[in-house]
């Protein structure tokens, strides 16, 4: 894998970027799937963990932030998001003195279970994209890796896992099924779901599922950017730097077996804070046929419509967007990618609209998200003075065709559930 500098590649777009981060044209290594035990740090029987622990850093706005920041004083978002990476990294050093913080006696994997789903947090083998075997579907942006990368590196932490699905139903549920019979260490209630975590400690039951995952590969569902800074991580290692097991070389994650727990696939939405939304309908409805809908009739509307699809939002009333000209639709896709993927909804909304009708530029600030909540999308919208662009959900099997072809859907084009909840085990690289 080429090696990252302090600041990261520059100068090269998400497709090259991610390229690179991820190590596409990497030699194989001829390692497979790996989720290795670690010791975990969680919060001490003191506080509530319904208080402390909170959503993924990236579905949380400012309010929010706000919002969790001024409840209870040891929420895990002061180290997520903090005012300065510094300020994370010294609150964490003083979580773990006083106890607020406990380091698990012995390395674990972690069964965690919410929404009847199931699925185990270890430490990931890191590996290059070329493997295939950790398998990405999202380009990533320098902007978001270059935060979680100062975040990592001042903290000496993975402070939440990403989100991977692979296909099982071998030793590795039954493992799992057994360890769901005994008592929790952790079992509360927060944001209308149940949420419960065991530890599994017993050397012989790590290795039979090391056997049982080695051959098998697994998708990103969330938490691009942060594996592309564990990559990010792993190649600036010092060789003096590593530990007994070489802790840059892994990174925190949650496996599911979508064989026996299938994951909820959301859409995320967008809004284009500096695109008036009459000017985006008139730009759209030069390439679409364009018909105006109140909100009882409007997602039916869209979750009904053949081919892309979309909603605009913002203004007074919601347009759906159906049909788009075929002709100009082919001369603005790119080439060098499958059919399947030349008809995914993001990828039409980022070509054909973003791109060429409404010209506006692919960045995180220029267009931004909102997972699942189409009204929430478009209160955003109105707030800014901007457009909200509504989608369907992909569908999980052209997500997985197109990954397992070496191609990646387009940035932010899927919102995988359940999410696992931060703050409820934290691995530290100074532990492996």
């Amino acid at each position: 894998m080429p090696t990252v500098d302090d600041d990261l590649p520059s100068g090269l777009d998400p497709e090259q970027f991610s390229a690179r981060i991820f190590g596409t044209g990497a030699p194989r290594s001829g390692a497979g799937l790996e989720l290795a035990p670690f010791r975990g740090v969680r919060f001490g029987p003191r506080v509530d963990p319904s208080a402390v622990t909170c959503p993924p850093y990236d579905l949380l706005d400012r309010d929010q932030v706000e919002r969790l920041k001024a409840g209870e004083g040891h929420n895990i978002v002061r180290l997520t998001l903090p005012e300065d990476y510094r300020e994370a990294a010294s609150t964490l050093r003083r979580w773990l003195a006083d106890g607020t913080l406990i380091t698990d006696p012995a390395p674990a994997l972690y069964l965690y279970e919410t929404g009847g789903r199931r699925g185990l947090i270890g430490a990931l083998g890191l590996r290059a994209e070329a493997d295939k075997v950790v398998l990405p579907h999202e380009n990533v942006y320098p902007g978001p890796v270059r935060d979680r990368l100062a975040l990592m590196t001042e903290t000496r932490a993975n402070l939440e896992p990403i989100f991977l699905v692979y296909e099982g139903g071998g030793d590795t549920a039954r493992i799992i099924d057994a360890t769901a019979e005994g008592p929790p260490l952790l079992d509360f209630h927060a944001d209308g779901q149940t949420h419960r975590l065991w530890s599994i400690t017993d050397p012989a039951l790590h290795a039979r599922v090391a056997a049982d995952l080695g051959p098998r590969q697994a998708l990103i569902a969330d938490g691009h950017h942060r594996y592309a800074t564990y990559r990010a991580l792993q190649a600036r290692a010092a060789p003096g730097d590593r530990h007994d097991r070489n802790a840059w070389d892994y990174g925190l994650a949650l496996l599911v077996d979508s064989t026996r727990h299938p994951p909820h696939l959301g859409a995320i939405h967008r809004v284009l804070p500096g695109l008036p939304p009459d000017a985006a309908l008139r730009g759209a409805a030069e390439v679409f046929t364009t018909n105006e809908l109140a909100w009882p009739e409007a997602l039916p509307a869209l979750r009904n419509a053949r081919g892309p699809a979309f909603l605009l939002g913002g203004g007074e009333g919601l347009h759906l967007l159906t049909d788009p000209k075929a002709d100009l639709l082919e001369r603005v896709m790119p080439a060098g990618h499958s059919p399947r993927w030349r008809a995914l909804d993001t990828a039409v909304l980022d070509h054909l609209l973003i791109g060429s009708v409404w010209r506006v530029p692919e960045d995180e600030h220029s267009v931004e998200v909102v997972h699942d909540d189409p009204l929430a999308a478009v209160e955003r919208a109105r707030r800014t003075g901007g457009t909200a662009v509504i989608l369907n959900p992909l569908k999980v099997e052209d997500v997985l065709a197109v990954a397992a072809e070496g191609d990646r859907v387009p940035r932010k084009s899927t919102s995988f559930a359940p999410k696992p909840r931060t703050g409820l085990v934290l691995r530290l690289l100074d532990l492996g």
